[in-house]
């Protein structure tokens, strides 16, 4: 679980009602059903023409990310891929054919195996390389995703607002229900900010984050498997790969 998540989520909403609640403002002022339903199907609405129905559906699976990640640790890398090192120099490559079998890792594994099958270091780093690069743009399909949706909730607000002051202006005649009218049309405006700058955007962020993580740990796997290729000291790949991650964490 990521905690700081689920405080920054709380601390934002919390804030925001509390807030209101202090200024005088009722909490049920602030629900508003038929605001949420044209901000929250505008704003969704608008990313599933924008997108794709795949890169709609990875996205939303990797909301989860976002709350659930998976722990990278970028020195436990550096300590597998120094022993890979160690084993290879000490018994050969082929020694390594094990390891490929007992790791669990889809992308350790294939680059293990191509190790032991001796095939080229220029041609090891290019399918690698493929690999990450097919990974990075099936994540920004999800990072894009958020980001969209916090480009048009305002938007969608904005809508809603006016929308509500169409009805509003429909009903002048009464003129004791004006300001309750006014106010519930501007909650749509909330709410789209709130979309965007609370939930969408910050979740987006969060998911590039996570991907440069993963990246970084991919790449890490990358050298290191060419330079036990290439008979390189264990020391000398460990200094190496330690200088990704600013010499540890």
């Amino acid at each position: 679980m990521d905690i700081a998540t689920i405080i920054g989520l709380v601390m934002a909403f919390g804030s925001i009602v509390g807030g209101a609640v202090i200024e005088g403002v009722h909490v049920s002022a602030l629900i508003q059903p038929t605001a949420a339903l044209i901000v929250g199907g505008g704003t969704f609405g608008a990313v599933f023409v924008s997108l794709p129905l795949p890169a709609i559906i990875g996205a939303l699976k990797a909301a989860k990310t976002a709350f659930l990640p998976t722990i990278i640790d970028h020195g436990l890398v550096v300590k597998d891929i120094i022993n890979y090192a160690t084993k290879a120099r000490r018994n050969g490559l082929i020694s390594l054919e094990q390891e490929a079998q007992a790791v669990k890792d889809p992308f350790i594994k294939k680059g293990i195996s191509l190790v032991v099958d001796g095939i080229d270091p220029q041609k090891l780093r290019e399918t690698l390389e493929a690999d990450i690069s097919a990974y990075e743009e099936h994540t920004k399909h999800g990072i894009e995703f958020y980001e969209s949706a916090g480009g048009f909730a305002p938007t969608i607000g904005i809508i809603g607002a006016v929308l509500g002051l169409i009805h509003v202006m429909g009903n002048l005649s009464d003129t004791s229900k004006l300001g309750g009218g006014i106010a519930v049309a501007f909650v749509a405006t909330i709410y789209g900010l709130l979309i965007a700058n609370v939930v969408c955007l910050p979740i987006g962020t969060k998911l590039k984050i996570r991907m440069k993580e993963e990246v970084l740990r991919r790449v890490m796997v990358l050298e290191g498997l060419i330079a036990i290729q290439n008979g390189e000291n264990p020391h000398f790949i460990e200094q190496k790969l330690m200088s990704f991650i600013g010499g540890g964490h």
